[in-house]
């Protein structure tokens, strides 16, 4: 790999160590802050997806806006890294013991700040390699993602496990732990911000009544094109029921009433399993097209989810974890580089904040309607029965765009 593409894939080794914590360590520090307050289980899991809901909305309405300003020659790196700084600043924030109430605010300014960043990362694809080798770039950055968190997630755990052994409280502890990953997330941020340049840009000098002029022509062009069109809706569906999964997992074992310990460790399995995979798909893109790959990751989803509604007890969460690493990376990975291939290179950042919006938007439906239907049946696994039916919808879109697509081509 070159010097670019390594130092690309190392932010995805940063900023996974975040992803990996608020998927174990940071719904376990909050349930314990809402327990100490009193607040119920299955309200604790409610109040924890409300939070994941608002920060896909924010992030949803000033992403086209950032993402459209960063086709702009030279805009996309300083806003690249005051969204990184926004993330990481958060972060050590979170390390100081504090209310729920202050913890999930302070939760959704660093997720804001980390969910934003990946719309300028995911369009950097284009400017440190080339179209041949998208899949394989996108998938190592997941891959290497995936394994690379493993080693200040297992710092963390071991304060998070025998804080108490080291003379520690809980609080100090789980600070400790957090603040690791802030470190970690900005050490791996540093190989970018020193070697990426912006390469495919617009020519014309940036003005805000340009930026949304140009934000306009993009969802032209995409509401013209139904190929690109279809595909994002299939995205938004499908990958609903992925981000939730990851946002809520711990959540969910957690308010089930499962061993916490077991639940990270199981949840670092899932870190380990996925580098492997992701890698293999990155190699079978090679050797099958995209479309069926990304439709096989989508079935196997659909049982995920299936799967997830009648899990009760430890062996079934472990299980449940193997599955999503198995396909976690391949989904995300294979999705990033296809939707790449069919944007144009000069504005990727505007294409990206717009898929990135399905992103967020399906994370947003997702995370909403789990605690919903949570609350409304009074049952954890009636608020997890909604993903399956977001995969199958998913799944019939995405089989409509694909044939759209091989439709255009003949």
């Amino acid at each position: 790999m070159t010097k670019k593409e390594k130092s690309w894939i190392l932010y995805d080794v940063g900023n996974s160590a975040f992803t990996l914590m608020i998927s174990t360590i940071f719904p376990i520090y909050f349930n314990g802050l809402a327990s100490a307050a009193n607040i119920s289980e299955t309200n604790y899991l409610a109040y924890w997806g409300y939070t994941a809901s608002i920060v896909t909305i924010i992030v949803a309405v000033i992403g086209p806006i950032l993402g459209s300003l960063s086709d702009y020659n030279k805009f996309k790196m300083p806003i690249f890294l005051t969204t990184v700084l926004i993330g990481v600043i958060g972060c050590v924030a979170l390390a100081i013991p504090m209310s729920w109430i202050l913890f999930l605010v302070i939760f959704a300014i660093a997720k804001v700040g980390y969910s934003s960043s990946l719309i300028f990362y995911d369009s950097m694809l284009s400017d440190i390699t080339t179209e041949d080798r998208f899949d394989k770039i996108s998938s190592a950055g997941y891959a290497y993602g995936y394994i690379g968190s493993c080693i200040p997630f297992l710092i963390s755990l071991l304060i998070v496990l025998f804080y108490d052994k080291i003379g520690l409280s809980f609080e100090v502890g789980m600070g400790l732990a957090i603040g690791v990953v802030a470190v970690w997330w900005f050490v791996m941020t540093i190989p970018l911000l020193k070697n990426y340049k912006q390469n495919n840009s617009l020519s014309i000098k940036p003005n805000i009544k340009k930026t949304f002029v140009n934000l306009g022509k993009t969802l032209v062009d995409i509401v013209k094109n139904p190929k690109v069109l279809v595909f994002l809706l299939a995205f938004f569906f499908y990958i609903d029921g992925v981000y939730t999964i990851i946002d809520m997992a711990t959540a969910y074992g957690t308010a089930l009433g499962l061993q916490q310990e077991m639940l990270l460790i199981a949840l670092l399995v899932t870190q380990i399993v996925a580098f492997p995979f992701a890698i293999l798909f990155g190699y079978l893109s090679k050797k099958f097209r995209v479309y069926i790959l990304l439709g096989i990751t989508i079935v196997a989803y659909l049982g995920i989810g299936i799967y997830a509604v009648f899990l009760d007890s430890q062996l079934d969460f472990w299980i449940l974890a193997v599955l999503v690493g198995m396909f976690q990376g391949g989904v995300q990975a294979l999705s990033r580089s296809y939707f790449i291939k069919i944007s144009p290179k000069e504005k990727t950042g505007s294409y990206f904040s717009i898929m990135d919006i399905c992103g967020k938007g399906a994370s947003f439906l997702g995370t909403f309607l789990v605690s919903v239907f949570t609350q409304i049946t009074n049952s954890t696994s009636g608020g997890i029965a909604v993903l399956p039916v977001m995969f199958a919808i998913g799944l019939i879109l995405f089989g409509v765009a694909i044939y759209l697509n091989e439709k255009k081509k003949n």
